[in-house]
């Protein structure tokens, strides 16, 4: 039994180790489950590392804490294991695992090659491999030189990554729409749908402009965030005329409130989180006594339990990242980047109009004889999603957990205890990032009246 379960490690049927009362699996679901824990062991090692906490309570609790540091090398207490310059190395090592994964996987259609077996397979293996790159990093020469070009790189992959969530949430907008209208067509219980949730995006997007305005302002002072949530305001209004105008309805009778909806509520939640990132502004009151303002007063009472804060805040957020990468994975993700979309006639209205399966048609069960869990192999014919993209999105990901964690532009002085403290890099990245997203949804209206002659779908 030991033999067939070292085996599987090895094999493609990583899921089989699991327990055979678990639900049956899809091979290439249990594929891209695997990657991902890779991705989350990674990312939780990093965390530790800038961690302060984690580091004195080592110091501590550990025996022979200061000769087991100096036996590998790591410096008298261990210093070269943790800070910012060691989450750059870890997370250099994911991100050359992933981006030669991606050379690797260039142009696979179906599982049935070496290539797909290996891509599907030998987890074993490629942990030891990963972890191996990971460790490898720390022995890299002239580590000041390294890590000020790894920093570059990083932020630009990190802005990539940024930028392929935002393209994908505007596609995300168009493809509801479309969806939905499609199945008006045929009954008007759709259409009362559509006004419906309609209704309750902006309700949403209002509400949080009017708190914003009554918590992140006051009548003196508070001018950045005054002109912010002004300007963002006034851009969801802009795209929600410009969506419905008589123009853009011509060339694109899919546009909508809808879409524009969507993206005033995720402007919203940009503009919030952005203002939750930004600095606290302080001023001395009547006693000479600094104070703290543009900021709601519960919030003050929130962050006195920093490490209840930092927890949550930290698994919420990495989920989120998770989920965009397994999300942004998918082939009709990686087709909609390169501008192919499904047209309105083969659209099928549904309220989970994302989750369609993909390759069941072809899917042969397969039970494992000697125990563990069913284990479908969807894949016969071909890949349901690209292997590449797959890779590649994770290896955009791992960029941008490192500059995440570090703090983009702040990393010297950055803790994970501090991680919601706020800084400007982070600040302007997600206002930035808020502007780029409605831009982004304001070009798909107006392209096709910028460019008469080309063909736009959406």
């Amino acid at each position: 039994c030991l033999t067939f379960q070292l085996a599987c490690c090895c094999g493609t049927a990583a899921c089989s180790l699991c327990c055979k009362c678990c639900p049956k699996i899809k091979q290439s679901t249990s594929t891209r489950f695997m990657y991902a824990l890779y991705f989350i062991l990674v990312t939780i090692i990093c965390c530790v590392m800038m961690s302060t906490t984690v580091a004195n309570e080592m110091k501590t609790h550990i025996p022979f804490y200061k000769q087991m540091c100096k036996g590998i090398q790591a410096g008298e207490m261990c210093e070269k294991l943790v800070g910012y310059s060691a989450v750059y190395k870890v997370c250099f090592g994911m991100a050359c695992f992933f981006f030669l994964f991606f050379l690797f996987t260039i142009k696979i259609n179906n599982s049935k090659s070496c290539r797909a077996y290996i891509h599907n397979g030998f987890w074993l293996i490629k942990l030891i491999v990963l972890a191996a790159m990971c460790s490898g990093a720390f022995f890299i020469p002239d580590q000041d030189t390294f890590l000020n070009a790894w920093r570059y790189v990083g932020a630009a992959g990190g802005f990539l990554f940024i930028a392929i969530q935002l393209i994908l949430l505007v596609e995300f907008a168009h493809k509801w729409n479309k969806n939905w209208t499609a199945g008006a067509n045929h009954k008007q219980m759709w259409n009362g749908l559509l006004a419906l949730v309609t209704l309750i995006l902006y309700s949403i997007a209002v509400a949080a402009l009017v708190l914003m305005a009554l918590f992140y302002t006051r009548p003196e002072g508070c001018m950045y965030n005054k002109v912010l949530i002004g300007v963002n305001g006034g851009l969801c209004l802009f795209v929600s005329l410009v969506a419905i105008s008589p123009c853009v309805q011509n060339r694109q009778p899919h546009s909508g409130l809808l879409q524009s909806g969507v993206i005033s509520c995720y402007v919203m939640y940009l503009t919030f989180s952005a203002l939750s990132s930004k600095p606290p502004e302080t001023i001395l009151d009547e006693k000479n006594r600094n104070i703290t303002i543009c900021v709601p007063e519960f919030s003050q009472g929130l962050h006195r339990d920093e490490n209840l804060v930092t927890g949550l805040g930290t698994t919420i957020l990495f989920g989120c990242i998770l989920y965009s990468c397994l999300t942004s994975t998918t082939r009709a993700s990686s087709e909609a980047l390169k501008g192919i979309y499904a047209t309105a006639e083969t659209e099928v209205a549904r309220c989970c109009f994302c989750c369609v399966p993909d390759g069941d048609a072809d899917a042969e069960e397969h039970v494992e004889k000697r125990g563990g869990q069913t284990v479908v192999y969807d894949e016969k014919k071909g890949t349901v999603y690209s292997y590449a993209y797959f890779h590649f999105v994770f290896f955009l990901a791992s960029l941008y957990v490192m500059m995440t964690v570090t703090h983009w532009f702040h990393y010297e002085s950055a803790q994970i205890e501090k991680f919601f403290t706020g800084t400007w890099s982070i600040f302007w990245i997600k206002m930035v990032s808020c502007w780029v997203c409605v831009f982004l949804y304001l070009w798909t209206l107006i392209a096709p009246l910028c460019c008469p002659t080309r063909e736009f779908s959406v």
